[in-house]
């Protein structure tokens, strides 16, 4: 009897061109891009000027993806590939849980998880809420805002500030730090100077962060950095580098990702009023609408960086040790073997397993404090800001551009029906 072999893995040798998909009209729309991707090439080979990456689009592939221990996350075990694509500088701000494998990443996790358990986070909500009422007092009197920077960066800086025991003072250095970052790709800056941009703003935070663990050392207080630096398991404490890095993640995932997923929340409602106002008639299903908005237009469309660490194979594709694979989280959240009509904002939609907050191993640890802000935050914008709208055509929002990491808003030009502060200027 033959044996037939089995049929070798597809291949994507021909490459495509990062200019053919990270255009402007991506940038303000990928989802059509990322359909065409899922029915196509769903694994495909992608070269921009930074780095070449496979990008995986479908929902059942970015799943089993995102849990594969063959896709490495160790910054240390990538050696060169991660130093060309984040330079010498980014290492002092990485050596995190995010950027590590078992049995680093358990260890580093177990620490931090002390922080966002369930009666911790609820415990944070008056906190919280006091936030958001202490926003929304000094926006509503005006009738009009830009929500990025009088809101949507705000909160949630305000929130992990608080968590991390960063003083109210120096928000203004770690928002300056971390909006280089994030807005990578504007201003005109070429990526050599993107990159140049962001290793001395890395630099500062580094800097920031080194000097705030030095202080908590000196003067323990009440909050999570203090909890890390007297930490101890059964493999010890965290280390300098460890410490530095581990708070800075915090406050960047914990503040960066939120900020953008309101502004993207705000704008999906007023961009589907028929939804919005359902909302507004039953404000009882705000958490419900927001799983359905971290669905339709999440602030991480992209997973961080893993590589493979042996050949496999991803959707029928051949993946080379060595490659980047670059997870599309938005692509698979517009899956239909996810939800029917993905393209559609359906707030009525129920539970669905959104990769929003990613899967496996590094499901993103902050999900209940997101959560917790996220629908806070609507609850009461709903409420005192009812005939909310834009102050621009939607076509003229400036979002991020296609080589931030980010998927958000550069401001969102608001206007509505001025109110004076209940009891009075605060």
């Amino acid at each position: 009897m033959t044996q037939t072999a089995d049929p070798a893995p597809s291949t994507a040798d021909d490459v495509v061109p990062g200019a053919e998909i990270y255009t402007p009209e991506f940038r303000a729309d990928p989802y059509p891009v990322y359909a065409r991707l899922r029915a196509e090439r769903p694994v495909v080979k992608v070269r921009t000027p930074r780095f070449d990456s496979f990008l995986v689009t479908r929902y059942d592939d970015a799943k089993q993806a995102l849990s594969d221990p063959r896709l490495s996350k160790d910054l240390y075990r990538a050696g060169d590939t991660y130093l060309a694509v984040f330079g010498e500088k980014a290492r002092q701000i990485n050596t995190n849980m995010l950027n590590s494998d078992p049995p680093e990443h358990s260890r580093l996790r177990r620490l931090v998880t002390q922080a966002f358990t369930p009666r911790r986070i609820e415990a944070m909500r008056p906190r919280v809420e006091e936030i958001v009422e202490g926003l929304l007092d000094r926006i509503a009197p005006r009738g009009a805002t830009d929500f990025v920077d009088d809101f949507a960066l705000r909160l949630p800086l305000a929130v992990i500030g608080d968590l991390l025991g960063i003083p109210e003072s120096d928000h203004e250095e770690i928002l300056a730090g971390t909006q280089v970052i994030r807005t990578v790709g504007t201003g005109g800056r070429s990526p050599q100077e993107d990159r140049a941009a962001i290793g001395q703003a890395q630099s500062r935070l580094h800097a920031y962060f080194t000097g705030l663990v030095a202080t908590k050392r000196e003067q323990p207080g009440e909050d999570l950095v203090s909890a890390l630096i007297a930490a101890r398991d059964g493999d010890g404490r965290l280390s300098e580098a460890e410490l530095v890095s581990s708070a800075f993640l915090l406050l960047f995932a914990g503040y960066q990702t939120t900020s953008d997923f309101l502004g993207n929340a705000v704008v999906a409602l007023l961009t589907h009023p028929e939804e919005l106002a359902e909302l507004l008639q039953d404000p009882s299903r705000i958490p419900d609408a927001v799983e359905e908005l971290l669905r339709f237009d999440g602030s991480v469309p992209v997973s961080s960086f893993r590589f493979a660490t042996e050949d496999l194979e991803i959707g029928g594709v051949a993946v080379p040790a060595g490659s980047i694979v670059t997870i599309v989280l938005s692509a698979a959240n517009h899956d239909p073997a996810l939800v029917a009509d993905p393209d559609e904002l359906d707030l009525s939609r129920g539970p669905t397993s959104h990769l929003a907050f990613g899967h496996g191993i590094h499901y993103c640890l902050g999900t209940a404090l997101a959560r917790l802000e996220a629908t806070t935050a609507l609850r009461r914008i709903l409420v005192r800001l009812p005939d909310l709208r834009l102050d621009v055509p939607v076509e003229d929002l400036q979002w991020l551009p296609a080589a931030s990491a980010f998927r958000g808003l550069l401001e969102l030009p608001l206007r509505f029906t001025p109110t004076p502060v209940p009891g009075g200027t605060r």
